[in-house]
């Protein structure tokens, strides 16, 4: 499982202040913890935090390089914000470009424009794609799945090879309205997702998308999760704080056979993903 950890994002409100007063600490503790935590990835998202969001992006990065080799994850659907991370960002150490829809209304090449941009930054640089379109995003799973297949054949066309590309059915906040059915619906289209190739994309999810407003949101989080990854999901960006969230991870690939059972296979996922 790719953990990509999503503390680094100017939603957060200790790294919104840490944004505005260029505290590089905060960014570079965050960073570390969590590498330390098991991430294999750390998400970078300026969100709102700053109206120039390209300079912030690339002071975000270099203050994390500066401490931490951890890959990371360039997360904007402004492919400006992205070129610019892509200027500072050591590409030797991985990188992921998230994220893209198949095409917007105020730009049908996005997609094309993204593929170009991992392409530039070399072969490990890899590419996440929503299942979303300039009508937005699907309800139902046949639609979510129409799409996935397109993004998965646009890119062979292109010659991007389809395991550089994760696919995010988008995950929904189960509160809202009407949105209880989506959970259903996506698992359903992860299961038709994993035989889009051979070998198969990746596929993630921005997990805490789905607990947002809710009482319960760690155990949502978990149980979801494991149920997805039961369906060929084995990308997630995630709390990896989350101590429950990441000991679910460890078991459900044990149970999936992925990991050898042993009385103590908790620490010893903690110790091979750290």
């Amino acid at each position: 499982m790719i953990l990509i950890a999503e503390r680094i994002n100017g939603m957060f409100t200790d790294v919104k202040r840490a944004i505005a007063e260029k505290d590089k600490k905060v960014i570079q503790e965050l960073a570390n913890r969590q590498t330390q935590a098991g991430a294999a990835c750390l998400d970078v998202n300026v969100g709102t935090a700053a109206a120039d969001q390209e300079g912030t992006m690339q002071w975000l990065i270099e203050s994390i390089q500066e401490t931490c080799s951890t890959p990371l994850c360039l997360d904007s659907q402004k492919p400006d914000v992205i070129a610019a991370g892509l200027k500072v960002v050591n590409t030797d150490n991985g990188v992921l470009l998230n994220s893209t829809p198949l095409n917007k209304k105020s730009d049908e090449d996005v997609f094309d424009k993204y593929i170009e941009m991992a392409e530039h930054a070399g072969p490990k640089a890899n590419l996440i794609a929503l299942t979303m379109d300039k009508n937005g995003v699907p309800q139902d799973t046949d639609n979510r799945v129409a799409i996935a297949a397109e993004i998965v054949s646009k890119a062979i066309e292109k010659g991007f090879d389809p395991q550089r590309l994760f696919i995010d059915p988008i995950v929904l906040p189960v509160k809202v309205p009407n949105a209880q059915v989506q959970p259903c619906n996506i698992l359903a289209a992860m299961e038709q997702i994993q035989y889009l190739a051979d070998p198969a994309p990746h596929m993630t999810v921005g997990l805490s998308n789905l607990s947002q407003g809710t009482s319960e949101r760690s155990l949502i989080n978990r149980v979801f999760l494991a149920m997805a990854m039961s369906r060929g999901l084995d990308s997630a960006i995630a709390d990896v704080f989350d101590t429950d969230l990441v000991n679910v991870v460890a078991t459900t690939e044990m149970l999936m056979n992925k990991q050898i059972y042993s009385d103590s296979f908790l620490k010893v996922y903690a110790s091979t993903n750290r």
